[in-house]
């Protein structure tokens, strides 16, 4: 199809090798950066030039924005707080070390808010000022929404991928727990931390997971290879609408667009069916604050002991609930952690995927606050897959989204999934440069 061919992955693909496509792409986040940084604030550090890349990688000049979470050995990692305030890691994180190795240009690091946890930064929403872009991984979903990367890390606990990417108006994609390694990545919670991607499409996630998480270089090595691998649905999917008890927290414009994307779906050929959802899901959203509570109390040992007073009061609410959690409560959270992941494909009950809201709405005034995550919980404590599309705007100008979710380790069909759902309901629009708004007007 002359979509496929001229998709932006595959131009990365036919353009290997392209030492000036290299230059351009680099070019092009330079010149959106500095239009849009000094109001968007997405940045902890960008460099001031950039080595020219390896044309012939397979990510050959993309440039990338890293979570301040991570670990970069050229720049500094600040995890969000002031203890670690120009920290130089010894040594890059494995999982930036392998985006150096693919030719891919860690073009800046993206804000975090503290540690991964409540306390914001200074990024704002890309498509509203005065609005927050999520958290934690703000920076990287703002980057990617305002096109200066098509590509940015983030991490995710309870909902720091899926629900900044909704807010910003991109692709969210969460894969399953464990399938990359978080050596060089602060802890916030050992048992349920994933590191994820905001991406400017599917195709471009499906990219990331070919490359991060199945480890498939060789289907990125021509366009060919690549529609091969990540070919389209033959049939529409088979889809399962998950209903929650937190639903009467849903803002009305979710509301109707949500049940207007399902309408929409449905009338393409997909077979969506309300389904009753196998498990307490206010019991799983309980267990994961436990689990959380315990480990976060665990992983911020040094900070607690040596820099409590420089630590935000929502961190330390947060260790002292750790300290203070029971045990056998701990331990029965990870039991049915355990239990609940190894029935996922049983508890899609026959769908190839399952969907619901990624947030309660669009993102919440103020920068004070990074939302409500508790509608990416479920699937942050089953550690299954999930992505997010854009599926809609609010009348004040927010984007809305949709998410997708699947069974443990079924993340390449699960992208499958969100690309046909994006091909139907996909609502992903271009954030224009401040002079070309002026010049419209």
């Amino acid at each position: 199809m002359n979509e496929a061919k001229s998709s932006f992955v595959t131009t990365l693909i036919a353009q290997r090798g392209n030492v000036a496509a290299s230059r351009a792409r680099i070019d092009e986040a330079v010149a959106r950066a500095e239009a849009l940084e000094a109001s968007l604030h997405a940045f902890t550090y960008r460099p001031g030039s950039y080595v020219e890349p390896d044309a012939c990688a397979p990510l050959a000049g993309l440039p990338v924005g890293v979570k301040d979470l991570i670990d970069t050995a050229d720049m500094p990692t600040a995890y969000g707080s002031p203890i670690w305030r120009g920290h130089r890691p010894l040594a890059d994180a494995p999982v930036v070390a392998q985006l150096r190795e693919l030719g891919a240009l860690i073009f800046a690091k993206t804000v975090t808010t503290e540690f991964a946890w409540r306390q914001p930064g200074p990024t704002v929403n890309p498509w509203r000022h005065d609005h927050t872009p999520g958290g934690s991984s703000s920076g990287s979903a703002a980057a990617v929404g305002a096109g200066i990367v098509p590509l940015a890390l983030g991490t995710q606990t309870v909902g720091s991928v899926i629900r900044p990417a909704a807010y910003c108006g991109v692709v969210g994609y969460k894969p399953s727990y464990g399938t990359i390694s978080r050596a060089g990545v602060h802890a916030l919670a050992a048992s349920l931390d994933h590191i994820g991607f905001f991406a400017r499409d599917v195709e471009v996630a499906a990219l990331a997971h070919a490359l991060f998480v199945a480890r498939r270089p060789e289907v990125a090595e021509s366009v060919t290879t690549w529609q091969a691998w990540f070919a389209p649905l033959a049939v529409p999917p088979r889809l399962g609408v998950v209903r929650t008890p937190f639903d009467d927290r849903l803002q009305d414009a979710q509301k109707t667009n949500f049940e207007a994307s399902l309408a929409q779906l449905r009338a393409a050929g997909a077979q969506v069916s309300e389904i009753v959802f196998d498990a307490d899901l206010a019991q799983i959203v309980d267990a994961l604050q436990v689990i959380l509570r315990v480990d976060a109390w665990r992983a911020m040992a040094l900070e607690a002991r040596d820099h409590r007073d420089e630590l935000s009061a929502h961190m330390r609410a947060l260790i002292d609930e750790g300290a203070a959690m029971p045990e056998a409560r701990y331990q029965a959270a990870l039991t049915l952690q355990a239990q609940l992941r190894a029935r996922s494909t049983e508890l899609l009950a026959g769908c190839d995927a399952l969907v619901s809201v990624p947030a309660t709405g669009a993102a919440p005034a103020g920068l004070d606050d990074t939302g409500d995550p508790t509608f990416c919980a479920p699937w942050s404590l089953l550690g299954v897959p999930a992505v997010t599309v854009p599926s809609g705007w609010t009348e004040s100008g927010l984007p809305l989204g949709f998410q997708i979710v699947g069974a443990f380790d079924a993340d390449l069909s699960t992208l499958r999934v969100a690309s046909w759902i994006e091909r139907i309901i996909g609502a992903r629009r271009d954030l224009e440069l401040p002079d070309r708004t002026e010049a419209a007007v």
